[in-house]
C-alpha cells in the first residue's frame, strides 16, 4: 500500500475510543470523514498518523497530521501531545496491522 501511495508511508486515522482505523487515503482528513460518517467516530477521538511499514516496530508511527490540531480538545499542534493517547494509538495500530 505504501509503495502505491507515498512511497514509504501510509496515512491512517485512528479512533482511540472504538479502536478502529481508516488507512490509505490521500489525506488524513479524508480518512477522518470516513470514520465519522461511516462509523460515528467523534472528532475528539480521531488522530492522524503516518505508518512506515518497513521501519522497526518502535519507529513505524509518526504522529503528524493537520487533523490533530484540536485546540478545543487541548491539542494545539500537528503532533499528538498526550502520551496516554499516543500509547493507545500504538496499541491499536499494533493490534490491527498485519505484518
Amino acid at each position: 500500500m505504501a509503495s502505491e501511495g507515498f512511497g514509504d508511508l501510509v496515512k491512517a486515522v485512528v479512533d482511540v475510543e472504538k479502536e478502529i482505523m481508516a488507512v490509505g487515503g490521500e489525506l488524513h482528513a479524508d480518512e477522518e470523514v470516513v470514520l465519522t460518517e461511516q462509523t460515528g467516530s467523534k472528532r475528539e477521538n480521531t488522530w492522524g498518523i503516518n505508518i512506515y511499514p518497513k521501519k522497526p516496530k518502535n519507529e513505524r508511527i509518526e504522529f503528524d497530521s493537520m487533523v490533530n490540531l484540536k485546540p478545543h480538545f487541548g491539542n494545539k499542534s500537528r503532533d499528538v501531545e498526550n502520551d496516554e493517547t499516543k500509547d493507545k494509538i500504538r496499541k491499536i495500530v499494533n493490534k490491527l496491522l498485519i505484518e
